[in-house]
């Protein structure tokens, strides 16, 4: 099996990527495939969320520096992690002086990419070169996307700039789907944002819903997913089924 690459990404923050990055990737690995979460977001959030060690040298030595050994195991089985922290947030800048600046990270990814199943890239909410990076080397794009009223601008941004990568520095890359998050079932204006949505881009998006949810919320801060903070918790199980949806795709869209 060659190792899939799946990027989160949405140019608008607070919408759930690193939410959605760490916890797929717990439960990919409860699945008994290899993983690796790549924090690739100069917040930190996805190292800090598992209890990764933020100061040791991780994504920005690795990718800047030509560091050989950024992978830190968690405490999750199958679980490895690629840790961040705000050094990374000169990489943009730095990287314009490299060649080939759009592929360091996939020239980075081909050093370790046997070693797994399924790589994980929780990305910055930004358009930049780190960002183009992870879409350069990813097989796949998800794109999480909280139900408000700027959502689908946002969506139809990314979406051009993905289609420019399919039509240059990665023609493979494939769109997984839109997921949905934030959504509070009370609320008609999240209804009707998300019926919109469903409307404009039909399939792409996914069935699975994440709610609104205070254990979610609560997680990061004991430095754990929620599946493994509240298994029982509606967010738990909505992220154990989009994750299942998840495999599918990929399932869909390697047979086509």
């Amino acid at each position: 099996m060659t190792a899939k690459i799946i990027m989160f990404g949405n140019q608008k923050g607070g919408v759930g990527k690193t939410t959605t990055a760490l916890n797929m990737a717990t439960i990919i690995a409860a699945s008994q495939f290899k993983t690796l979460l790549i924090d690739f977001d100069p917040q930190g959030n996805s190292t800090s969320g598992i209890n990764g060690d933020k100061k040791r040298a991780g994504t920005y030595q690795w990718i800047i520096n030509d560091f050989e050994k950024p992978i830190q195991k968690t405490y999750i089985p199958n679980l490895d992690l690629i840790s961040s922290n705000m050094e990374l947030a000169a990489a943009d800048v730095e990287l314009f002086s490299f060649n080939n600046r759009e592929f360091v990270l996939k020239k980075k990814l081909q050093q370790i990419i046997h070693h797994y199943d399924f790589i994980l890239l929780d990305c910055p909410p930004s358009l930049g070169l780190l960002t183009v990076n992870a879409m350069t080397a990813s097989t796949h794009i998800v794109i999480p996307m909280q139900c408000e009223y700027y959502a689908l601008e946002g969506i139809s941004h990314i979406s051009q700039i993905i289609q420019r990568i399919q039509g240059g520095l990665n023609p493979g890359l494939k769109l997984l789907g839109i997921l949905l998050t934030m959504y509070d079932k009370r609320s008609s204006l999240n209804q009707q944002i998300a019926n919109d949505i469903r409307y404009h881009f039909q399939q792409i998006v996914f069935s699975t819903v994440i709610p609104r949810n205070v254990k979610i919320a609560e997680a990061p801060s004991h430095g754990k997913p929620i599946i493994l903070y509240d298994v029982k918790s509606s967010g738990s199980i909505s992220y154990m089924d989009a994750t299942k949806e998840l495999l599918q795709r990929i399932n869909i869209s390697e047979a086509t």
